[in-house]
Parts: structure tokens; sequence; C-alpha cells
């Protein structure tokens, strides 16, 4: 199989690349002789009803005619006559000096105008050359290209998810994870190059998905942006203090095949992230010490059928965390120490046939943890040690066919969850303390 980097990936990045931004027409100055026809109509009209509106008020009816021109009549003609003129000259001035205001004002227009469109070239040219360098066949420019693909995404807010995207395509792109040991050495070389620059591409978001105190002062915060990491296989990757506080995540179909794929201390406090139909198959996914205080975060269906899994002293404060029909079948996926105090944790439908799913320790102070209508047919499920405490913990219709499932010593038993209605006692897979278990 051929790596992601090699084949048409410089053809579908540059798919991503922004549209150019429309130039803005720039405005447009009315002539001069129009402006000062308009402003002394203006005025003459003015003049005009105010002479009128004050000859109504002065109850005039009619003007005295004078057969012979006297000295004071011919001054007052000229005062009029000078007050027009300067009405005249004041209007001429008032619209010479606004327009030479606006024509200064068009000016800074223009060149504002003209620095943006200057600087949305050099922006997409910086787009244009990052996507080239992200399809090359040299792992070495390739790497130059994601580091300058999120340099970008820092300088260009306005286009900053559309980096993303670009970032999360080359994940999403067709990758072998480990070639077979009998492959050249040139073709595990080739591909473990091309590793270290997917790695690179994890690294770079995480870093960008940090808190304020810990992100560099040159990194803007991608925070509420959606990233899609659909049907991407991971052997490896840090996603370790990533804070997930809006926008969609979405790891549907993901694969995590090897290696260890590390979310631990990471906070999901807003939007959807979804590991709907992943498949776990190899290596370790860490979720140690995550925080879960909002929003929904779906494993519907995924497939825990290798490697470890380990929500080990996660914190679900909030929200949903949905573990729907998910498979367990040869897993370690460990809640151990884990804390649930006001969420919902829901295993409705889920089937564990082999591995061990792993409730050490774990407290259930608040919310709600329900496995109904989940199917115990193989393997281990252990909740020893375990606080039930506060949480409505229910098995309603859960079927305990095989494997073992174990509730013994328990830490403490007040809030005991809720099991079918077994008659005299449980089946023999299931082992409870001597304290009586509620019924439903």
């Amino acid at each position: 199989m051929r790596d992601v980097t090699k084949g048409g990936i410089g053809t579908s990045l540059r798919r991503l690349m922004p549209s150019r931004q429309a130039h803005q027409q720039e405005p447009k100055l009315t002539r001069i002789s129009v402006a000062l026809t308009a402003m002394l109509a203006l005025a003459l009209a003015i003049t005009a009803a105010v002479t009128l509106i004050g000859l109504h008020f002065l109850h005039v009816q009619h003007f005295k005619p004078e057969r012979q021109l006297s000295a004071a009549t011919l001054f007052n003609l000229l005062k009029v006559a000078f007050a027009v003129a300067a009405g005249i000259g004041a209007v001429v001035a008032l619209v010479t000096a606004y327009r030479r205001q606006r024509i200064a004002e068009f000016a800074d227009q223009r060149h504002e105008l003209a620095e943006q469109r200057e600087q949305t070239r050099l922006l997409n040219e910086r787009f244009s050359t990052a996507a080239g360098q992200l399809g090359h066949d040299n792992p070495a420019i390739r790497l130059a290209g994601v580091y300058a693909m999120a340099g970008l995404a820092d300088d260009w807010p306005q286009q900053r998810q559309t980096c993303v995207d670009v970032l999360c395509a080359y994940l999403r792109m067709p990758y072998q994870p480990d070639p077979a040991d009998e492959a050249p050495i040139a073709e595990r070389l080739a591909l473990r190059a091309g590793r270290e620059v997917r790695h690179t591409v994890i690294r770079v978001i995480t870093a960008h998905l940090q808190p304020d105190d810990r992100r560099a002062p040159t990194t803007a915060p991608w925070h509420g942006l959606n990233l899609d990491f659909t049907g991407v296989i991971f052997d490896g990757g840090n996603f370790n203090g990533a804070q997930f506080t809006g926008g969609q995540v979405n790891f549907t179909s993901a694969q995590f095949t090897g290696g260890e794929v590390d979310f631990r201390n990471a906070e999901f406090t807003g939007g959807r992230i979804d590991f709907s139909r992943a498949q776990f198959t190899g290596g370790r996914v860490s979720f140690i010490s995550a925080e879960f205080t909002g929003g929904r975060v779906s494993f519907d269906r995924a497939q825990f059928t290798g490697g470890e899994v380990d929500f080990i002293s996660a914190k679900f404060t909030s929200g949903l965390i949905d573990f729907t029909f998910a498979q367990f079948s040869g897993a370690s996926v460990g809640f151990g120490l884990a804390e649930v105090s006001d969420s919902t944790l829901s295993f409705f439908g889920a089937k564990v046939s082999s591995g061990k799913v792993d409730f050490v320790g774990a407290k259930f102070t608040g919310g709600r943890v329900g496995f109904d209508r989940a199917q115990f047919t193989g393997g281990e499920a252990s909740f020893l040690a375990a606080e039930f405490t506060g949480s409505r913990v229910s098995f309603d219709r859960a079927q305990f066919t095989g494997g073992e499932v174990d509730f013994s010593e328990p830490e403490d038993w007040s809030s005991p969850p809720t099991f079918p209605n077994w008659g005299n006692k449980p089946p023999s897979a299931v082992h409870i303390p001597t304290q009586q278990a509620k019924a439903p």
C-alpha cells in the first residue's frame, strides 16, 4: 500500500484552498459641479421656505410699491445682495472643504483596500505553498508544510478553520501503519518518516488546544474549531492536556491500531466529541485523568477488540458519555478510580464477550450509569472495591450468561446498583456482596 503522502494528496489538499476574496469596489466621489448645484439649490430652497414662513407669521398681505428708489432701499438691496453672495461663497467653501476631506478619506480607503488585497494575495500564496509542501514526496518538506500551515492558521483568523481542515485531511489520507518485517528497508524507513509527519500534525493541533497558561505565547488558540478525524488510523499520537471546549470533534470510525494515543488530562467540556464506530484494536489509548464536564462524548457502537483503553481516574461530572451498543471483545478497558458525580454514563445494549472491563475502585457518587440491556457473555467486568454512594447504577434487563461480573468487596454499598429480579439468587456469573442487592 502506498503512503498517504504520495499520489494526489497535493491536489486533494489544494481543493480546500480558500477562494480569493472579491475585490471591494472603491468608493466614487460625486462631481464637484453636481455637488455645488445641489448645495446651492438646497440653500435657495431653505431660504425661500424660511422667507415664506416668516411672511406668513408676520401676516404680510402685500408689498408697498415705491415709485423712486430711496437710499435706504438701495442700501437694503445691497445688503441682501452681499448676503446672498456671501452665502453662495460659504456654500462653495463648505462644499470644497468637504470634498477635500472626502478625497483624503477616499485616499486612505483606497490605500487600506490595496493593503487588504495584497495581504489576501500573500496569505493565499502561503496557503498554496504550504499545501504543496504537504503533498511533497520528501518527508522533511512535508514537516515544513505542517508548521507552515499551522503558522498560517495563526495569522489568518478568517480562514483558520480551512487551514485546520487541511491538517485533519492529511491525517485522513490512506495510510498503512506498519509494513511487514520482510518489507524492504527503504519502504519501512519511508513509512516511519510518514508516521513522524502524522504524529507532528497531532502534536501541532494539541499545542493549539492547550489552556492559556500552557500554550506558547506565539500560538493562537484553536478552541471551538471543528476537528474531523473521521476514519483516521492512529498508531500513536499525543493529545495530552488538550481542551476540547467547543465545536465538533469527530473520531467516527477511527482506528486505534498500535502505539500509544495519549488523551491524559484532556478536558471535554462542550460541543460533541464523536468516537462512534471507532475501532480499538491494539496499542494503548489513554484517557487517564481526563475530565468530561459537558456536551456529549459518544463511543456509540465502538469496538474494543485489542490493546488497552484507560479511563483511570477520569472525572465524569456532567454531560453524556455514551457507550451504547459498544462491543468489548478482547481489549482491556479500565475505568479504575474513575469518578461519576453528575453525568450520564450509558452502556445501553453494550456487549462484553471477552477481554476485561475494569471499574476497580471507581466512585459512583451522582448522576446515572446505565447498563440496561447490556449482555455479559464472556470476559470479565470487575467492580472490585467500587463505591456506590449516590449514582443510580442500573442493570435493567441486562443478561449475564457467561464470563464473570464481580461486585464483591465494595468500598461502599450504601446506594447499590439495581439488577434484574433474579429470584433467590443471581446467576453464577455474577458475584455480589452479602448485602441485599436492589431489584428494579
